[in-house]
């Protein structure tokens, strides 16, 4: 039994709408080894180890389901067992996560396991741990070959809890992610400790623990500045103790006699009680206490000892919103246990754990705890009386073993009033006061008491979790101060996916967006874009570029390009978007990652309209997308058509539904809404420069694509009809999506098509415009897509019935041989009826795209699928015709100069052989040598590598120079 591969989901995926884990795991052996084949001790063994599992419902869904699914009939397989044991050891860590699924693969014995997680690399230890927990209880001949000697369980599992705590947020921070999540406001973990972004783009607020995007520098300094707020305070006549700023012992004790014993002796700038020493009486106590203290500060603070109980009281935006009455870690005496005993029993209390792993942490019997036990000439084999309490920790906190009980309700007027005044005169908007009372529900003005600190970042541990008395929302009191109720916490997000059109469309939504006056943050295929501007340059079509986006405090719209690989590979970086669009779903991509099936890549795809909130777009002219409508919980879903007589559409706009549809005209075709029974002519398809005068249908249905975005978005009409009529496809714009070059005496159509869908589309739009010349064309295909995929790409470029075509490869060769793809391209448009006087094969995309450029004549159009795009399209911008042989000496001839050294056989002749035309057209040339010769094509290298027209002509000469 071992794990295969691992995958991370940071969002929604076609798994789940939340972080999860998927690991493929291979039983092996163990395939013929389910639960009660191993027998009731191994279930037995599993349920002392992990008690928890009792409490599992499982598809049984109520508790103990799990357990009899392990025990009826031969019981279930340990995929399905890691799943709930990984799920059981992040709950034994206090990470509440509860969805798994286990599905059998293909292949005999190997399973998708799928786990949530809330840390990631939490869930995957855990999935690790339980590997090994099964492991263990496994009978010796089954046991993995990898499983570690002498491994034991109660070990690992502390040890695991102890690396979840080090890794998981903190009880505050996590309690202010929690309250946030209950408003529905996003948020974002920005390191590995606890600085937090709530909400997205220029909208966000930060938190760091309890500190804010709020919170005054200079009011942090000042509260950690003991000695500074003690002197604050007092200006303002509130209650503090007398206090010394120290930095040697003698002037500890000198500083104690002055201000008189009692005193207290604490570190200048620590925190969490950390070095405090409470109730010195002599200069020796004073002196040892003035060592612990600067173990955690150069200053030392002397002060006078206050009588009292230790409350903290929490102020939030100028409120009181908790108080809690803190005692320090203690057990009281019973006559019959010892100390040591009473720790045990007090640490038994389920609520107790490592850590900030549950709402108190366990009691500790370490070298603080036995000298307060030494003072009392008691040890912890020592046996308090009845009711005696014994005290092991010299302050009240929680995280040492302290205990805390609300009173926010019993407060006096006058000490809730002294609490806000000392907050708000720090200048803090979250803090804590410490202050010493014998009795809080009577005003410090009549029985005394004072203000020992006040603290920023103040813990809400106390305060969600008392040991006694009502919890109290003091994290929904800081999301209602950093986010009022109404106001915005979020950015309008739109989400594209689909075979093709993609970049496109998001390109021409966030045009519309920005000159609608909006900063747009935009991720695609060639970068992320930050108002308009490319911060970031590459495939960015993953959650990676949607978080860049979303952290951007510039940023008030999003625009997501959202690809099937980030789908597959990491879901999608936001829990919902406003509205997501699909295109299209066509065959591309298949046989990867387990995607074998247009079918299947819907289902991926749909992950972004099962997201939306707002409006799902769909494209109602294709099957798949169209039975998406059914797995939204959208508001609106708004179809896109081409076909004005869609039946569909027609019936869902009879019903008040949103469409957005192609109808004809008088002056040619325009792109129509229909919403709530309106009829809302927008834009005539010829007034759109990138679909060049209506002819290019593709990006006519991008068009309608981003306008029924734009319009679901809020986006003013005229504003929509702006962004669309100064749109084109330039390669500034759009690179590699139908980029027109006009500027030679013949037109090149540029584009990054990729799959027969997009090819076929490019294909079509070639033979619509007019052209006085010939049609050439520039074809290829990626190396990873499936055989049938290549051949399909010939068979829709074969229909186009183009003068010439060039076929090429890719230069990432992608498991392909070197020429590999496009003898497979030549293959297929020959059996497709291409004549193969028509065909060339150019292994390199360079020497490609120059001999179609030398290729050409005046009225010519030149249709290129490039790969690599920048240094395609500089082909073509600085092509010049200068140098080349003269025309009217050899009208057709050419000569092709590779940008690089051209290897063997880039060259393919797929005319019939004719040495006597070929030395007739050559005369200078060298003798080629004939490689790999076939009925219809003949591989020529060496010296030269010769391509020439039907009548024998030669068109290009590739030489390696």
């Amino acid at each position: 039994m071992k794990i295969l591969d691992r995958s991370t989901y940071v969002g929604p995926s076609h798994y789940a709408h939340f972080p999860v884990i998927r690991l493929e795991l291979d039983l092996g052996a163990l395939e013929a080894w389910p639960t009660m084949k191993l027998g009731r001790g191994f279930v037995d063994a599993l349920l002392a180890a992990l008690p928890g599992l009792d409490d599992h419902g499982c598809s049984y869904g109520e508790a103990g389901g799990f357990v009899r699914r392990m025990t009826e009939d031969d019981g279930t397989w340990l995929g399905h067992v890691l799943e709930h044991v990984a799920i059981e050891l992040q709950n034994a860590a206090g990470v509440k996560v509860t969805f798994g699924k286990t599905r059998e693969t293909a292949r005999p014995g190997v399973y998708d396991v799928v786990i949530e997680y809330e840390q990631e690399d939490v869930g995957h230890e855990a999935a690790d741990v339980a590997l090994h927990l099964l492991g263990s209880l496994l009978p010796a001949a089954l046991r993995p070959a990898d499983q570690p000697e002498n491994w034991v369980w109660a070990e690992a599992r502390d040890e695991f809890i102890r690396y979840a705590q080090r890794r998981a947020l903190g009880p505050s921070t996590a309690s202010i992610v929690h309250a946030a999540e209950a408003r529905e406001i996003p948020w974002i973990r920005l390191n590995d400790q606890s600085l937090i972004q709530l909400g997205y783009g220029k909208h966000q607020q930060r938190i760091q623990a309890t500190v804010t995007s709020r919170t005054s520098h200079i009011a942090v300094e000042i509260a950690s500045d003991k000695e500074e707020t003690n002197k604050i305070l007092a200006n303002l006549g509130l209650p503090v103790p007398k206090q010394r700023l120290v930095q040697s012992e003698g002037r500890a004790v000198s500083a104690a006699e002055r201000i008189g014993y009692p005193v207290v002796c604490k570190p200048y700038n620590a925190n969490h009680g950390r070095g405090v020493s409470v109730n010195l009486m002599t200069p020796d106590e004073v002196r040892a206490a003035f060592t612990r203290a600067q173990e955690h500060s150069r200053s030392v603070i002397v002060e006078s000892f206050i009588t009292g109980h230790d409350h903290r009281m929490l102020v939030v935006s100028g409120e009181l919103v908790a108080a809690a009455k803190r005692l320090p870690g203690h057990v009281v005496g019973d006559g019959a246990h010892s100390v040591r005993a009473l720790v045990d029993i007090v640490n038994a209390d389920p609520r107790r754990g490592i850590g900030h792993e549950k709402v108190l942490t366990r009691i500790e019997l370490d070298d603080q705890a036995l000298g307060l036990l030494a003072k009392r000439e008691m040890t912890p084999d020592s046996v308090p009386a009845q009711g005696d309490e014994v005290f092991l920790r010299l302050t009240a906190n929680l995280s040492t073993g302290g205990t805390a009980t609300d009173v926010t309700d019993v407060v006096h007027p006058d000490n809730v009033e002294m609490a806000v005044r000392a907050i708000q005169a720090i200048g803090l908007d979250v803090g804590g006061v410490d202050f010493l009372s014998p009795d809080i529900t009577r005003s410090y003005k009549d029985v005394g008491g004072a203000i020992c600190e006040v603290n920023a970042a103040p813990g809400f541990r106390m305060h969600m979790a008392p040991s006694e008395g009502r919890p109290r929302d003091v994290a929904g009191k800081v999301i209602d101060m950093l986010f009022p109720r109404n106001s915005p916490a979020t950015i309008p997000i739109a989400a594209v996916t689909g075979t093709n059109g993609k970049t496109t469309t998001v390109r021409m939504l966030a045009h519309i967006h920005k000159l609608a006056g909006k900063r747009v943050g935009l991720t695609t295929t060639d970068g992320v874009y930050i108002d308009g501007q490319r911060t970031v340059e590459g495939d960015m079509t993953g959650p990676t570029a949607a978080r860049i986006v979303l952290s951007d405090p510039m940023v008030e719209v999003a625009v997501l390009e959202t690809a099937r690989g980030g789908l597959l590979r990491a879901g999608m970086a936001t829990r919902y978007v406003d509205v997501a669009a699909v295109l299209n779903v066509q065959p591309d991509h298949l046989g990867q990652k387990g995607i074998d099936t247009v079918e299947q890549l819907a289902e991926v795809k749909r992950t972004v309209v099962e997201i939306a909130r707002d409006t799902a777009v769909l494209n109602a002219d294709d099957p798949l997308t169209l039975r998406m409508a059914a797995y939204t919980e959208a508001k609106y879903v708004c179809y896109v058509t081409m076909d004005p007589g869609h039946a569909l559409v027609r019936e869902h706009i009879r019903a008040g539904g949103r469409a957005i549809a192609l109808e004809k005209g008088v002056n040619g075709e325009m792109i129509t809404i229909y919403d709530k029974g309106a009829h809302i002519p927008l834009l005539w398809t010829h007034l759109i420069p990138a679909t060049l005068e209506g002819k290019a249908l593709h990006n006519v249905q991008n068009a309608m694509f981003a306008a029924a975005m734009a319009f679901a978005m809020g986006v003013k009409l005229e504003d929509i009809r702006h962004g669309l009529r100064t749109f084109d496809s330039s390669f500034f714009q759009a690179p590699g999506r139908l980029n027109v070059y006009d500027q030679h005496p013949f037109r090149v159509l540029f584009d990054y098509g990729h799959n027969a869908h997009a090819i076929n589309e490019l294909c079509e739009l070639a033979n619509r415009l007019e052209v006085k010349g010939r049609r050439l064309l520039v074809l290829s295909a990626p190396g990873d897509r499936r055989d049938e995929d290549i051949r399909a790409i010939a068979e829709v470029a074969a229909r186009g019935n183009f003068d010439h075509y060039i076929c090429r490869r890719d230069d990432p060769l992608r498991g392909r041989g070197e020429d590999e793809v496009p003898k497979m391209l030549v293959a297929a448009l020959t059996a497709h009826g291409v004549p193969a006087d028509r065909i060339s094969l150019i292994v390199d995309e360079q020497t490609a795209i120059d001999a179609v450029l030398k290729m050409a004549q005046p009225g010519d159009l030149l249709l290129v699928f490039a790969d690599a795009l920048a240094r395609g399209w500089k082909q073509i911008v600085n092509f010049r015709t200068a140098g080349a042989p003269a025309r009217d000496a050899e009208p057709h001839a050419q000569v092709v100069h590779a940008a690089r050294a051209v290897p063997r056989a880039l060259v393919t002749d797929i005319a019939p052989a004719d040495d006597d035309a070929r030395a007739t057209s050559a005369p200078t040339a060298p003798s080629p040598v004939r490689v790999e010769p076939t009925p219809a094509a003949r591989v020529l290298a060496d010296d030269a590598s010769i391509i020439r027209d039907e009548r024998g002509v030669i068109l290009a000469r590739a030489t390696e120079d």
